[in-house]
Formats: structure tokens, sequence, C-alpha cells
């Protein structure tokens, strides 16, 4: 009898699974992408706290992260499209330009020497370049749990899903950095978080070449709140231009421009430029 009762409702069918299904067509979540972006855009998403994407980008794209709520935490990697053993170097990002501490004008480098993408606009300045993102184990030691489809899900995790889905594996996955949530080291070495600068912040990067990006969202590893707190973030692309040799930021430090024209030779080699 249970049989019979089950063949009766609605999911229990190929037919009615179908229907249910259709009936969903224009259903809208808070968190979610937007398929087709609006006019003028190429991506347009809202990744929930906890949450993860991936797009691969065109050069010369211009993504801008945005902050609704002041709680976001944007941890980023970048990886050469169709060739991902170049990809995002921290330490080579803060080393090569003398600034561990990203604001508008600065570069995102691989350890190749090359541009992957640049900083162009940032209404944060609260940023993290040296501590990477969370761990499955500290997760579970500071909140119970740090799987990916947990109810406080780590970075890692995320990014390893991410990954997967792009043809990559854990050991493909290098150290991030993040946006909207600031740290600061004191002169005795210690690192001090700042937290966020608010609500309504943003930062735009310009892809300087074609790129795969991977984004979690999830708080930051020092941030001290007892509690799993994460915010939503937009994500918003559009259509640009790549630097040029004659623009401002080209020319803003010696060794800017010879990672812009490391990678305008390699784009050249290729017939990409």
């Amino acid at each position: 009898m249970a049989t019979r009762q089950n063949r009766n409702r609605p999911l229990a069918t190929a037919d009615g699974a179908r229907e249910h299904a259709r009936a969903q067509e224009g259903t809208r979540a808070d968190a979610m992408p937007r398929v087709p972006p609006p006019e003028g855009l190429t991506w347009a998403e809202t990744v929930a706290s906890g949450g993860y994407t991936h797009k691969t980008l065109a050069r010369g794209t211009e993504l801008r992260l945005a902050d609704p709520t002041g709680d976001a935490c944007a941890h980023l990697l970048l990886f050469a499209a169709g060739r991902p053993w170049e990809r995002l170097n921290t330490a080579d990002t803060v080393k090569v330009q003398w600034q561990a501490y990203l604001g508008a004008g600065h570069l995102l480098l691989s350890d190749q020497g090359q541009v992957l993408a640049s900083l162009i606009a940032d209404t944060s300045g609260r940023h993290d370049t040296l501590c990477g993102t969370s761990t499955a184990a500290r997760n579970t030691a500071r909140y119970g749990d740090g799987s990916p489809h947990g109810p406080s899900p780590a970075g890692r995790e995320l990014f390893k899903l991410a990954a997967a889905k792009n043809g990559l594996g854990p050991r493909d996955l290098p150290p991030s950095l993040s946006f909207f949530q600031g740290v600061r080291v004191d002169p005795d070495g210690a690192l001090e978080f700042t937290g966020s600068a608010g609500p309504g912040t943003a930062v735009t990067l310009r892809a300087e070449q074609p790129l795969t990006v991977l984004l979690a969202n999830v708080p930051h590893p020092l941030d001290p709140r007892p509690a799993y707190t994460c915010g939503p973030l937009e994500v918003r692309a559009r259509p640009g231009a790549p630097t040029a040799p004659g623009d401002p930021l080209w020319n803003a430090s010696p060794e800017g421009r010879r990672a812009f024209e490391n990678t305008a030779e390699h784009l050249t080699a290729r017939g990409a430029a």
C-alpha cells in the first residue's frame, strides 16, 4: 500500500518531478548567479556566507567585488586560463612591490613575474595578503565543523570544490589573498586583525590576461568573533581593456613596468596580445 501511495505523489514519478522542476523557473534566491547577466555584464552573482564561485574571464575584464553589509570576506585565487601552473603568488605580490597592504594601483603577480590582475579601484582598504584562508581543522576547532557542506565551511575546502570544477586538484591551490577584512603587522611582528571598513565598500580588479578566478566567501581566519560571521559578497564583471603602455599604472614603478613588459612579451609570443 505504501508503494501505491508513493506512486501518487507528484515527485514520485518522472513526469511529476519534471513538472515540479519546471515550475521553479524564474524563482530567485538572495544568493545565486544571474543567468543571463544583466546587459553590459558578463558575470553577476551574489555569493552567500560560506559559499564559493568560479569563472574564467577574458583579458581586460573588470571584476568588481562589493561588501554590502560589512561582513563579507572574499578569498581570491587566480590562475592563467589554460595554464594553471601559472597562478597567483602572494609572496611575490608583496615582495616585488615592496608592499604588504593592497590598494588601488597595486598588481597581483604570478610566480613567473607576470601581472595576472591589477587593482584599479578600492573603497575598503581592509585586505590581507599574509594569512591565507581558513582550513577544515581550524574551523572544526573553532566552530565545530569545517566541512564544505556543513554550517561553517572552511575556505580551503570550498577552494577544493571550485578547483575540481576547473580540472584542478588540492596540490594546485597556493595561498590566497582576501578582501574586506584587514590585517596589519605590529612593530613586534604580531598580526593584528583590523576588521572591516564597513558596509558598502568595493574593489575592482582588471584581468591583464585571461584568468580563471576562484572565490570563497568565509570568515577571515583571524576574525575573533566566536560565531561564524560572514555577509554576502556581490560579484560583477564587465568587458574592458587591459592596461596599455601609456597608462599611468604601467609606469607607476620600475617593478610594475617590468611585470607588465613580461606579460606583454608572453602574450605577444602566444599571439594573444
